[in-house]
C-alpha cells in the first residue's frame, strides 16, 4: 500500500508553533524521517522547534529548487509508493502555494500517491482575511519588477485590472525593499484605491492596516524594514 505525501505548513516568523500549527500536525511532522524542503536549514529549524521522534541528524532532507529535475523528484517519492510517509515543507507558510513544492505534488498525483494537506499559516489567506478587501476575486502575483520604472508600470496595470474586475491584487517584496515598495505603491496608485499592509503575520510584530492611498499619504509610513510583509490593494470600479 502506498504511503502519503504530507504537506506541512511552517511558521511565517518567530512565534511558538502552538500559535500557528495544530497539535495533530505537529505530532505528525515530528514523526516523519524524510522531508522534501525548499531550504534544508529552515526545515531543520522548524523540526527542532516542534520536536522530533528521532535525532535531527537521522532525518533525511532533500533540497528542492525550481531547477530540480523531474527524475530526481520521482526518485525521492519512490519510498512513498512502497508505503513510507514523507513530508513536504516550504521555507515559510504553506508548501506548494507560490512555492516550488507544487512540482512535487504534481508528481505525486501522476504516481498515484496520496497527498494530504495539513492546516497551518498562509500569509496570502491571512492577509486577505484581515484586509477587508474583496475575498471572492483575488490574484497573487508574487514579486513585482525590481526596476522602479517597471515596478510602477506593473502596479498600475494590476490596478487597472482590479478596477475592471473588482479583484484584489496581492504581492510580496524582499523585506529590505519593503519601504521602496510602499513608496512606489503610494506614488503609482490612484488616491481612492484601498491599500492594505500586512506585516509579520502570526508573530508578536503582527500589524495589519487598510486605508485608501490618499489616507496613507497623510500619516507616517509604517515600519516595514526586514519584516515579511504582504501588500494588497483593490481599486474602485472603473
Amino acid at each position: 500500500m502506498s504511503g502519503t505525501l504530507h504537506l506541512i505548513p511552517v511558521g511565517l516568523g518567530p512565534a511558538q508553533p502552538e500559535r500557528w500549527l495544530p497539535a495533530d500536525a505537529r505530532a505528525l511532522a515530528g514523526s516523519l524521517n524524510t522531508y522534501i524542503a525548499e531550504n534544508a536549514k529552515t526545515a531543520r529549524a522548524f523540526l527542532k522547534q516542534i520536536g522530533t521522534a528521532r535525532p535531527l541528524q537521522e532525518i533525511t532532507i532533500h533540497t528542492l529548487s525550481p531547477k530540480t529535475d523531474a527524475s530526481q523528484i520521482q526518485q525521492w517519492l519512490a519510498p512513498v509508493r512502497q508505503g513510507q510517509d514523507i513530508g513536504l515543507v516550504s521555507e515559510a507558510g504553506c508548501p506548494a502555494v507560490a512555492d516550488p513544492g507544487a512540482t512535487v505534488v504534481a508528481a505525486a498525483h501522476r504516481l498515484g500517491i496520496h497527498v494530504r494537506p495539513w492546516v497551518g499559516p498562509s500569509s496570502i489567506l491571512l492577509g486577505l482575511m484581515a484586509s477587508g478587501l474583496d475575498g471572492q476575486r483575488f490574484a497573487f502575483h508574487g514579486y513585482a519588477p525590481v526596476d522602479p520604472g517597471e515596478r510602477a508600470k506593473q502596479l498600475k496595470a494590476w490596478e487597472q485590472h482590479s478596477a475592471r474586475h473588482h479583484q484584489t491584487q496581492l504581492l510580496i517584496e524582499t523585506p529590505y525593499r519593503n519601504a521602496a515598495m510602499f513608496a512606489t505603491l503610494l506614488s503609482a496608485l490612484r488616491g481612492d484605491t484601498r491599500l492594505c499592509v500586512a506585516r509579520s503575520l502570526t508573530t508578536d510584530e503582527e500589524w495589519v492596516r487598510t486605508y485608501s492611498v490618499a489616507e496613507w499619504k497623510k500619516q507616517p509610513a509604517p515600519e516595514l524594514d526586514k519584516q515579511p510583509t504582504l501588500f494588497l490593494y483593490l481599486a474602485q470600479r472603473a
